[in-house]
C-alpha cells in the first residue's frame, strides 16, 4: 500500500513561563512506495517516533493531511487503519503464552472479520513460522530471550496482515548478535509478505543495511531522501555526511582560494569554478590512500590492525574532531618510526560544505 504524507506537521504545547510550542515535525512531506521498506533515520528529538505516531493513529497532527492508498486516513482512529506496530519494549502480555499473544489482534475482530479459534491458531501459526518461533508456542514471555519476544511482538504485527507495518527501534534492546540477526529476519520477512514498512532507528548502520530508502532527519525537518547508498555517497549537506559512516566521517577546517581546495597548508585538490571562501571539508575514512608523497600531511599517532584493513590514526590542526581515523589495505606498511604521515584523498569520498550555510559544494 502507498503511503502518502502531505504537509505533515506536530506541536505541542509549550511548559514553563515562555510557553512555547515545540514543533516536533515540521511541514513532512513525503510518499512511501508500495512494497518499500524505509527508515525514518535521525537523532533523538528529531521526530522520527512522532512521525511514526502520525502514521499509526495514536496522535493528531496539528496540520496536514496522511492517505493511505487514496484513502484519507488523517482522523481515522488507529485501531481501522489497518497496521501493525512493533515498539521497542515488546509490549507482551506476561500471563499469556506466546500463541495467545499472538492471537490477541485476531481475537478483537468483528464480523464478518471474525475468526474460529481454530482459524486463529492456524494463523498464529503461520505468523510464528514466518519469524521461527513455531515451537516455542506454548511459552511464557518470561521464558523467552530478548531477541525471541522481539520475534513474538513481530508475529503479533504480521498475524492479521497489515496495510502497514511500523517498526519503532525494535533492536535497540537486543545485544549485537541478536541485533544482526533480527534485522536480517525483518528484511527477509518484509520481503517474502510485500508489506510496506516504516522502520524507525538512530542508529545509521540499522537502516542503511535493510532500507530500500532513507529519510535523515533532524529537528522534526527532513534533510534528505534517497537509496542507502545515494546518500552516503551524496551527502546534501554537513550533517547528513556526518550522521552517516562508521567510522563516521573526518571534518576539517579549510578554504578554497585560487581555484585550490586548503586543509591548513595543505593543497589538496583543485576545485576549478569555485569562488573562495572559508568551507568544512569532510573525508570518508576510506578515502585515504598512504603515499609518501601525498599532498595532506598528518602527524601520527598510531596504527590499529583490523585484519584487511589498517586504521591509521593522526592529528591535524584543522581537525574538527580529537583525531583522524583513516582506514587503508592492510596490504600497505605504516612506517611508525617517522611522526608524520602522508596521504592523496579520492576525490570522491571528499566533500566539501559551505562554512555558514554547512550546505555542500559541488565540484
Amino acid at each position: 500500500m502507498k503511503v502518502v504524507l502531505q504537509n505533515l506537521t506536530k506541536k505541542f504545547p509549550g511548559r514553563g513561563k515562555e510557553k512555547k510550542d515545540v514543533i516536533a515535525v515540521n511541514n513532512f512531506n513525503f510518499e512511501i512506495p508500495d512494497g518499500t521498506l524505509v527508515g525514518l533515520l535521525g537523532p533523538s528529538g528529531c521526530g522520527k517516533s512522532t512521525t511514526l505516531n502520525l502514521l499509526s493513529g495514536l496522535q493528531t497532527p496539528t496540520e496536514g493531511k496522511i492517505f493511505f492508498g487514496e484513502d484519507d486516513v488523517t482522523h481515522l482512529p488507529a485501531e481501522n487503519r489497518g497496521i501493525g506496530l512493533v515498539f521497542q519494549n515488546y509490549a507482551l502480555y506476561p500471563h499469556l503464552t506466546v500463541e495467545q499473544n499472538i492471537m490477541f489482534p485476531l481475537q478483537n475482530l468483528k464480523g464478518d472479520k471474525k475468526l474460529t479459534k481454530a482459524a486463529m491458531q492456524e494463523k498464529a501459526l503461520e505468523a510464528a513460522k514466518m519469524v521461527q518461533i513455531d515451537g516455542l508456542m506454548d511459552r511464557k514471555p518470561a521464558e523467552l530471550s530478548g531477541g525471541q519476544q522481539q520475534r513474538v511482538a513481530i508475529a503479533r504485527a504480521l498475524v492479521k496482515m497489515p496495510n502497514l507495518l511500523l517498526l519503532d527501534e525494535p533492536l535497540s534492546n537486543l545485544d549485537a548478535r541478536l541485533r544482526l540477526q533480527t534485522r536480517e529476519e525483518i528484511r527477509r520477512i518484509q520481503r517474502e509478505t510485500g508489506i510496506t514498512t516504516v522502520f524507525v532507528t538512530h542508529d545509521q548502520e540499522e537502516a542503511m543495511s535493510i532500507s530500500d530508502m532513507i529519510v535523515v532527519m533532524k529537528d522534526g525537518v527532513i534533510n534528505q531522501i534517497g537509496k542507502p547508498q545515494e546518500v552516503y555517497d551524496e551527502p546534501i549537506n554537513l550533517f547528513v555526511a556526518k550522521f552517516l559512516g562508521t567510522p563516521s566521517i573526518n571534518v576539517f577546517t579549510g578554504k578554497i582560494a585560487g581555484g585550490k581546495l586548503y586543509i591548513g597548508e595543505d593543497a589538496v585538490m583543485d576545485v576549478p569554478n569555485v569562488s573562495d571562501r572559508d568551507v568544512y571539508v569532510g573525508i570518508r575514512p576510506e578515502g585515504f590512500v598512504l603515499s609518501e608523497s601525498g599532498a595532506f600531511t598528518c602527524d601520527l599517532v598510531g596504527v590499529e590492525v583490523m585484519g584487511r584493513d589498517i586504521s591509521v590514526i593522526s592529528k591535524n590542526a584543522a581537525s574538527e574532531g580529537e583525531s583522524i581515523r583513516s582506514i587503508i589495505s592492510s596490504e600497505n606498511v605504516v612506517d611508525t618510526s617517522k611522526k608524520t604521515v602522508r596521504f592523496d584523498i579520492k576525490p570522491n569520498k571528499l566533500f566539501v560544505f559551505d562554512k555558514e550555510t554547512e550546505e555542500r559544494i559541488e565540484f
